[in-house]
C-alpha cells in the first residue's frame, strides 16, 4: 500500500492509500468492512512474500495492526514516521514497544517522549527538509508559469481528504472575500481531482495541482488546515493561519482524547504560539479575516519568520529518509546475524 510517489519510484502497489483515508469516528465506523478487508489482503501479501523485514511508514491506525500481526509472525518490524501517540492515547506506546523492533522518529521532541516510556528510538530528522530543498522555482517564475498577475497571492490548503475539503474550504473562501487585493489560489491535493473542488471554486479562484510547494513559496500569506502542511508552510517561510473543522461529535470525542496545548506542528515543536490556530467554532470567516490582516503587519511577519528559522534548526539536517534507510538496513543485517549465531 502506498501513494503516487511510491508508485512513481517503481514500487508495486496493491492498493492506493487514498482509498483508506477516512477522517473522523463516523467515517471509520462506516468503512469498517473495507478496513478489515484491506488488513486481510495486506497480511496475505506479506505472508506470501516472506520478507526479511517489514517497513511501516506513518498511517498508524492501519500500520499498528499490521505491526502486531507481523511481530507474532516472527517478522522484524521497522516503523518510519512514528504514530503520534504523544497527542492522544499514550497507552499505545506499550503496543509500539511490544510490536515494533525499531522506531525512526522525525520530530525533535519525540525521543524525549519515548525515553520517558523506557523506549529508545532513532531521531533521523524530517523528510520535508529534503522535499523542500527541491523547490527552486522563484515566485516570478511561478506567476509566469500559471499566467498570474502582480497582485499578492493568498494560498488555501484545505487538506487532502474529501471530508476536510467540504468542511473547511467554504469557510476559507468566505474569508478571502474581504481580501480582494489578493489572488486566491487553492492547492489541489494529489489524492483529489478537479471535480472535488468544482462546487467550491468561484470566479477568480483557481485550483493549482502538482505545484503545492511552489504555490506556498510564492504566496504572501496562507490559510492552512492543521497537519503536515503547517510545517511545510513554515519551512517555506510563508506566514500562515492554521484552521480546522470537523463534525461536532468527532470534535467532542477528540477533545476528550487529545491533550495538547496546540494542534499545529509549528507551535508544538516550538512549544509556543508562533502561528494563530482557529479550531471548530473559532474557525469563522470573521476570525480568519482578522488573523490574516495581522499577517500583513510588518512587525508580526518578522516575528513569525524569525521563529520559522528557529523551527528549521530544530528539525535537524537534510537526509532524513537516507538516514532511516541506512539504519533499517544495518539493524536488519544485525538482527539476522544474531539469529544466525543463535541457530548454530
Amino acid at each position: 500500500m502506498g501513494g503516487d510517489l511510491m508508485n512513481a519510484s517503481g514500487a508495486i502497489l496493491d492498493f492506493h492509500y487514498k482509498h483508506m483515508s477516512f477522517m473522523g469516528f463516523f467515517e471509520v465506523i462506516r468503512h469498517l468492512f473495507t478496513i478489515k478487508k484491506r488488513l486481510s489482503d495486506c497480511k496475505s501479501e506479506i505472508r506470501s512474500f516472506e520478507p526479511d523485514a517489514l517497513i511501516l511508514i506513518d498511517f498508524s491506525g492501519f500500520n499498528l495492526r499490521i505491526a502486531k500481526w507481523a511481530k507474532k509472525a516472527g517478522i522484524l518490524v521497522h516503523y518510519y514516521i512514528a504514530p503520534q501517540v504523544w497527542a492522544s492515547r499514550p497507552r499505545r506506546v506499550e503496543a509500539i514497544k511490544e510490536n515494533v523492533d525499531h522506531l525512526y522518529v522525525t520530530l525533535p521532541f519525540e525521543p524525549e517522549f519515548y525515553a520517558k516510556h523506557h523506549y529508545k528510538v532513532s531521531f533521523v530528522g524530517h523528510p520535508l527538509l529534503d522535499a523542500l530543498a527541491q523547490t527552486t522555482q522563484t515566485a516570478e517564475a511561478f506567476r509566469l508559469a500559471h499566467s498570474l498577475d502582480d497582485r499578492p497571492i493568498i494560498a488555501l490548503l484545505p487538506g487532502s481528504r474529501a471530508q476536510e475539503i467540504s468542511r473547511i474550504l467554504p469557510t476559507m473562501l468566505a474569508a478571502t472575500h474581504a481580501l480582494n487585493n489578493y489572488q486566491v489560489l487553492i492547492a489541489g491535493a494529489p489524492s483529489q481531482d478537479a471535480a472535488a473542488y468544482a462546487s467550491y471554486t468561484e470566479k477568480g479562484v483557481r485550483v493549482i495541482f502538482g505545484a503545492t510547494q511552489d504555490l506556498i513559496k510564492a504566496a504572501h500569506i496562507a490559510l492552512v488546515t492543521s497537519g503536515t502542511a503547517t510545517l511545510e508552510t513554515a519551512l517555506l517561510k510563508t506566514p500562515q493561519v492554521v484552521c480546522y473543522k470537523t463534525s461536532p461529535l468527532t470534535y467532542a470525542l477528540a477533545k476528550r482524547l487529545v491533550k495538547l496545548k496546540y494542534i499545529s506542528l509549528v507551535n508544538l515543536i516550538l512549544d509556543r504560539p508562533c502561528v494563530t490556530e482557529l479550531i471548530q467554532e473559532e474557525c469563522t470567516p470573521e476570525n480568519l479575516i482578522k488573523a490574516l490582516r495581522r499577517l500583513e503587519e510588518p512587525a508580526n511577519r518578522q516575528r513569525i519568520l524569525e521563529q520559522y528559522d528557529e523551527l528549521e534548526k530544530q528539525l535537524g539536517e537534510k537526509g532524513a529518509s537516507q538516514r532511516a534507510a541506512k539504519a533499517i538496513y544495518e539493524n536488519t543485517l544485525f538482527a539476522h546475524q544474531q539469529a544466525s549465531r543463535l541457530s548454530r
